[in-house]
């Protein structure tokens, strides 16, 4: 059999496809975005391997394992292992630890006359070189502005952006829910921290804050955000209204197209975001842009769509605009530059931002 490979970053820049074989409960906590779970033990196996080890010993678990995963369970094992390896001949396999799971695996492999290199060190080692990732960040500038400016529009077509939001599959704001699941916080993490692996000394990463839904930004990112410099786009009240009624209305209801009453899932949706910021908002507010927003849905229904500009123009002059606009003062010593998009994209071009 090959020896296991050490990790280093050409694995995670060079998209390496990987061959998981830890239990599913494992996978669904935390992998690598290259990764197929294919099991050798599935979860209720590995609980009762689990039990044998602790009250009969390793020897004990070992053969307990064996004895489930024998003659035609292991045959079809063998056979979904090997139609994966064939499509990605680059494959490498790995289980939590690089341990017995990993060795037994490769040990099958290499029986039918298939040899693939199991990652030294497993799952664990490979948690571990991210996070060292995240904790030795490049040079960042971070991209500010008001709600509705376009920050990730703009940002996308840059080659070094730090889409914190696509990665967290989530829009940012109170009301930037998508229709399909986050990701879990390890996931979220490794996918950044691969980006990193990928990009220049140099990253530009949208004004973010702790958290993006219910997935908290990497801490050393927070860290390395409130020492950053700070470009901010500005733009029009009309057109962060465009904006913002193109993306959470138009876009979002598409995003709802499979679903049931799409038009009655997004109004639930929007009223829940909205309850949970009244706090902030403040009881008069919250009512007027409550009502607002039940009309726009009600016009919505008969054909109108334009209704929704009114609730959404006065949540910005409401509620986001004094946030942002308190939030950017405590940071003013670190703008090295305002503008509209046209100033900013031309910055942001400039050599000393390459």
């Amino acid at each position: 059999m090959v020896n296991p490979l050490k990790i280093d970053s050409k694995l995670f820049i060079d998209d390496i496809p990987l061959l998981d074989v830890r239990a599913p409960v494992e996978y669904e906590q935390g992998a690598f975005p290259t990764a197929i779970n294919l099991p050798i033990l599935n979860d209720a196996q590995r609980e009762k391997v689990g039990i044998c080890y602790k009250n009969n010993g390793p020897e004990a678990a070992l053969q307990l394992g064996y004895e489930m995963i024998n003659g035609e369970n292991k045959q079809n094992l063998l056979r979904i292992w090997k139609n994966f390896i064939d499509s990605n001949p680059k494959a490498l396999l790995y289980c939590f630890r690089g341990g017995q799971r990993s060795s037994i695996a490769q040990q099958w492999l290499s029986d039918i006359g298939i040899e693939i290199e199991k990652v030294d060190g497993g799952y664990k080692a490979l948690r571990t070189f991210l996070l060292d990732v995240l904790n030795n960040l490049p040079k960042m500038t971070v991209v500010s502005g008001r709600t509705g400016t376009g920050k990730t529009e703009l940002l996308i077509g840059v080659p070094t952006f730090l889409d914190l939001e696509d990665r967290a599959n989530h829009r940012g704001s109170a009301f930037g829910g998508k229709v399909t699941d986050q990701p879990s916080q390890i996931n979220f993490e490794n996918a950044i921290a691969i980006d990193l692996l990928k990009y220049s000394k140099h990253v530009f990463v949208e004004d973010e804050g702790r958290l993006i839904g219910r997935l908290y930004v990497p801490l050393p990112i927070q860290e390395k955000m409130k020492r950053s410099s700070i470009i901010v786009i500005e733009d029009t009240l009309a057109n962060r209204v465009d904006r913002i009624f193109r993306e959470y209305v138009i876009e979002q209801l598409a995003e709802y197209s499979n679903v049931v009453s799409p038009l009655a899932q997004l109004k639930l949706k929007y009223e829940k975001s909205l309850a949970a910021i009244q706090k902030r908002l403040g009881g008069a507010n919250y009512k007027a842009v409550s009502n607002l927003m039940n009309t726009a849905f009600r016009e919505h229904s008969k054909g109108n769509l334009l209704a929704h500009k009114q609730w959404i123009e006065s949540l910005l002059k409401l509620y986001y605009d004094p946030m942002y606009d308190y939030q950017l003062r405590q940071k003013e010593a670190r703008i090295i530059k305002r503008g509209d998009r046209a100033s900013i994209i031309k910055l942001m071009g400039e050599a000393r931002f390459g």
